[in-house]
This record gives C-alpha cells, sequence and structure tokens, in this order.
C-alpha cells in the first residue's frame, strides 16, 4: 500500500495508474480518492492520474491533534504527494476543500502548478464569520455526538447533493457507501482544523491575482454557496475560465462525469500544446 510521508511524518495513502503528464486529484470534504474514480478511468490512457485520500481519511492515518489540520498542511500534503510520487510538477484538480487545498498548493508552490482546475470551490465565503466558524462547530459537534448515522445524514440531505441521487441514483448510493468509510475522529478533526479555521476565498485576493498559471473555474448551476466565490476567482485569477454546469449541484464531477472529464482534457490539451 503506497503511502507518502506529509513533513510532520503523517502517511498519506495515494494510488497511481497511467502515463503522460501528471494529475493530481484533491478530494472533498465528504470524498476519497475513489471519488475521481471517473476522471482517472476517463484519463489514465494519457495522463499519470494521481489520488490519495487527505489526512484523517483512513487508509491515510488519522492523527489525533486538531493541530495536525489546516488547509495549509493539507496545501503541503499535495506536495509531499508529488514528491512520493517523484513527480516534479502537475494539472491539480480539485473539489470543495479539495480546491480550496489546490488553490493554496498553487499559491505557495505556483512553479510546481502546470495548471490548476478548481470545481465547486468557496462554500462557506458569503457567511457572516461567527455564523461560519459556529456551523462548522455545530456539525462537527454532531458527528462527534451521533457518529457515522450523522455524517450521511449531513452529507446527502441539501439540494445540491440530492441532485445527482435524481441524476443518477447508482452513483448517489456509491456516494454514500464511501462514507461509510470515514473515520468519525478524523472527519471531526478535518472540520475543527481546516474548514472551521480557513479564510472565505475573499481574503487571498492579492495572492490570487499575482498568480500566473491556467485555471479552470467549474461551477455547478445550482451550488448557490459556490455562485459568487467562483465568479471572483474567475474576475480575480489572471485569464481564468469559468465554466457553469447547469442544474448540477456540489459534486460536479461525480455528477456530470462525462462533462467535465471532456472540459478537463480539452483544458489540459490546450495547456500542455502551449507548452
Amino acid at each position: 500500500m503506497p503511502q507518502a510521508k506529509a513533513s510532520d511524518g503523517t502517511s498519506i495513502y495515494y494510488e497511481v495508474e497511467g502515463n503522460g503528464p501528471a494529475i493530481i486529484f484533491v478530494h472533498e470534504l465528504a470524498g476519497t480518492c475513489h471519488s475521481f474514480n471517473m476522471q482517472v478511468a476517463a484519463m489514465k490512457s494519457r495522463f499519470q492520474c494521481i489520488t490519495f485520500n487527505a489526512r484523517g481519511y483512513p487508509p491515510s492515518a488519522v492523527p489525533s491533534d486538531v493541530e495536525s489540520y489546516s488547509q495549509d498542511i493539507a496545501a503541503s500534503d499535495i506536495g509531499a504527494v508529488l514528491d512520493a510520487v517523484g513527480v516534479k510538477d502537475a494539472h491539480v484538480m480539485g473539489v470543495s476543500m479539495g480546491s480550496a487545498a489546490a488553490l493554496q498548493f498553487a499559491i505557495k508552490n505556483p512553479s510546481r502548478v502546470r495548471s490548476a482546475i478548481l470545481c465547486s470551490i468557496g462554500s462557506g465565503s458569503d457567511a457572516e464569520p461567527a455564523t461560519y466558524v459556529a456551523n462548522m462547530e455545530g456539525m462537527a459537534a454532531r458527528i462527534e455526538q451521533n457518529g457515522m448515522a450523522q455524517i450521511q445524514q449531513n452529507f446527502t440531505s441539501s439540494p445540491p447533493r440530492l441532485k445527482l441521487k435524481e441524476k443518477n441514483p447508482a452513483e448517489f448510493e456509491r456516494f454514500v457507501a464511501e462514507i461509510s468509510s470515514f473515520s468519525v475522529p478524523g472527519l471531526v478533526n478535518t472540520i475543527r482544523g481546516v474548514q472551521k479555521r480557513r479564510a472565505p476565498l475573499y481574503a487571498h485576493k492579492d495572492a490570487i491575482a499575482a498568480l500566473k498559471i491556467p485555471a479552470l473555474v467549474v461551477l455547478g448551476g445550482i451550488d448557490a454557496g459556490c455562485n459568487k466565490p467562483s465568479h471572483f476567482l474567475q474576475e480575480t485569477l489572471p485569464g481564468a475560465r469559468l465554466e457553469t454546469l447547469p442544474d448540477t449541484g456540489h459534486g460536479v464531477n461525480i455528477e456530470e462525469p462525462e462533462k467535465v472529464n471532456r472540459m478537463v482534457i480539452d483544458f489540459i490539451d490546450g495547456v500542455e500544446a502551449r507548452r
């Protein structure tokens, strides 16, 4: 079982398939490396596809101290996985929490990012800060008290999530089953250490404006919480392209895999041609 070693010694599980320019996929709070199975299947004939489980998500290690979790640490872990695979630079594709980590990795390590594909980014950025912190703490406390049943309820009951069930019931069931593999302590620490403490996307305006990397921003048309942040990113990140998928919720890559795969492949082909 391949494991990368993060800067603090935490073991990060990863998988690699395919050959060609590297793409590393960074999953959301309600995901794992397998959230990108449909992307890997479509892309591995042309690209080296790297997926991994964030710390706190078995079989990656689950540090017990919440201080071992933060958005900056999550960004650093992307570099640790690339180092373990022996990849100097890669296209970086994230979804939601994974997009936030991917963006921070790009800000701190622009020479290692061939391009960024940022899906469903910025949820919570428009909330009043104290309300956002209270909501995240409430979610963590409920999961801590009620366990796996609470996890599944949190991640399967909102309209942007139920859109997947409407479009593809079998994939929705796979999504729910994947959640059952989560570690309660790992998820609670991720919510408290990463989600609860992260700044709104707008706080990084100057750093985003200074980035010089090709970027594709993907937004689900009914994902209201990511609407304004996605448009902000398009307007602030030089040359960023925004694509909106109508009647699509938060998990764009599993809800509309064929559209997303084609969009990403065409975008990366263009980036590689210009290189």
